[in-house]
């Protein structure tokens, strides 16, 4: 099973994410890689940048992300991360959908030995660091939400409170989200 947290990020939450990130030798890849894609550090002036939904934070101090060209169907020729083999963290951001909520994202990496990914090496002490590292940050800096799975950035809860922007669970049906006071 991955670690798995879910959160609320406005845009001024996500730069200083990514501001914290800045101390760890992170790559940034999208969910599908296109083969002439070039990488870059996750950072704060790199937030531009990002890909509009899902990246895929490659810890390059522990080890290469491991790829393999998709050889079938509508992302034949594109490159696909094997997120249980690299040293990777999974990262959906978060969006506005069409009613102008705020959709959660989550954040999630795979370190555990399971039959179901068939990953028979535990991840690195090193990468293990790093990640439980930003998972300490956002449980620190990130306000509890209402329901208790979910984690609310200070900006976020900032707009909830003086815009009353409506925070939604992005799974389908999802209900809203309150931040804890």
């Amino acid at each position: 099973m991955a670690s798995q947290l879910q959160f609320f990020m406005s845009p001024d939450d996500e730069v200083a994410f990514f501001r914290f990130l800045e101390r760890f030798e992170l790559e940034v890849y999208p969910r599908r890689v296109p083969p002439d894609w070039e990488t870059f550090r996750a950072r704060e002036e790199n937030v531009p940048r990002l890909p509009e939904e899902d990246v895929y934070l490659v810890a390059v101090s522990v080890g290469p992300a491991i790829v393999d060209k998709v050889k079938r169907g509508p992302d034949k020729g594109f490159w696909r991360i094997d997120e249980v083999r690299s040293p990777v963290i999974f990262l959906e951001r978060c969006r506005m959908n069409e009613e102008g909520e705020l959709l959660s994202g989550q954040m999630w990496a795979e370190m555990e030995v399971t039959p179901q990914t068939g990953r028979k090496d535990a991840a690195s002490d090193q990468f293990r660091r790093i990640y439980r590292e930003i998972e300490e940050y956002i449980k620190k800096t990130f306000r509890k939400g209402d329901p208790k799975a979910f984690f609310v950035g200070p900006k976020a809860a900032r707009l909830y409170k003086e815009t009353r922007l409506v925070l939604r669970d992005s799974a389908h049906r999802g209900g809203t989200v309150v931040p804890y006071k």
